[in-house]
């Protein structure tokens, strides 16, 4: 992982075969090796720390200070410099099929935003803001709570409309970003969106805001499946550095997509140059990069999405 990133480990929990529990699936953790020792030897029952609690709502969750809160490892992350963490359920039906965990670090430099938006048409016609982690971005914070959007307006709007992951570049200049100018007086500059309407009746949308300096990846890729279902194929992304030449059609089990594409699950590797090489920029070749890849799946459980991040 990038020190130069708030997301300090990123984590995959998956139920184990008598669906009870969450289970140890992969993580990724940079230096934090005694965090990762801790880690691996887990489970969580529904409702029980962050990864059961993001199954049991079926919807994200944030936790901004895992200290004031019921995260399980509270001693090991204090150690490890973890202040805050983010949780994203994935669900076919009423299966649970992972539990996707960001893990953060607070430090005065590190400028970010992780939020999560929120439709509810029993109480607002609007998406609003349901809870988000910002760093060091107090102010852009600060007017996030105010604002609510119009299904098809601003990021968290548009995502709402589409029901797919989104990419936007240069938020500071885009009219589209309706908090553009908070975004420039912060230096947020990289936007991901994704959807995640696994809580029938209601809307929700994850928003991953990225600073030039500390971004929260080095890079972002969406794939969708072809025509016929059976590959991947290159939609959208956005990187810091000069676009690599990437393969026109990823085929199950195929590295780390192909994973993905196989098995609906999300998927870590520790080593881009052999699991996505494209992921890794020409002036990186030969430097160990990480990365996860999260599917976005219909109610039913269909791929409509794969997310790519290289860290």
């Amino acid at each position: 992982m990038s020190m130069r990133s708030f997301i300090r480990a990123a984590e995959v929990w998956l139920p184990d075969p008598d669906g009870t529990q969450l289970v140890f699936g992969d993580g990724l953790y940079g230096d934090l090796t005694a965090f990762a020792q801790t880690s691996r030897g887990l489970s969580f029952r529904r409702g029980e720390g962050l990864p059961g609690e993001a199954w049991a709502l079926r919807h994200p969750v944030v936790i901004k200070s895992l200290k004031d809160s019921s995260f399980r490892r509270v001693e090991a992350a204090a150690e490890a410099g973890l202040t805050s963490g983010i949780a994203m359920p994935i669900f076919s039906g009423d299966a649970v099929r992972a539990v996707v965990v960001f893990l953060c670090g607070d430090d005065a430099r590190h400028v970010g935003a992780i939020e999560v938006w929120k439709h509810d048409p029993d109480a607002d016609a609007q998406i609003g803001l349901d809870d988000g982690y910002y760093g060091a971005a107090e102010l852009f914070e600060t007017v996030s709570r105010l604002k609510r959007f119009g299904r098809g307006f601003g990021l968290p709007g548009s995502v709402w409309a589409s029901d797919m992951p989104m990419v936007f570049r240069e938020i500071y200049r885009s009219e589209r970003f309706l908090r553009h100018e908070e975004a420039l007086q912060v230096g947020l500059s990289l936007g991901l969106g994704l959807p995640c309407n696994y809580d029938p009746g209601r809307i929700w949308v994850m928003l991953f805001l990225s600073a030039l300096g500390t971004p929260l990846a080095g890079r972002f890729e969406i794939w969708i499946p072809d025509a016929d279902g059976t590959g991947l194929v290159y939609e959208a992304g956005l990187s810091e550095e000069d676009d690599s030449p990437r393969p026109r059609l990823i085929g199950p089990e195929a590295g780390l997509l192909g994973r993905v594409l196989a098995t609906g699950l999300p998927a870590i590797t520790a080593n881009c140059s052999a699991d996505a090489p494209w992921l890794v920029g020409p002036a990186e070749r030969g430097v160990g990069h990480a990365a996860i890849a999260i599917p976005t799946l219909s109610g039913h459980g269909e791929l409509k999405a794969v997310t790519a991040w290289r860290f």
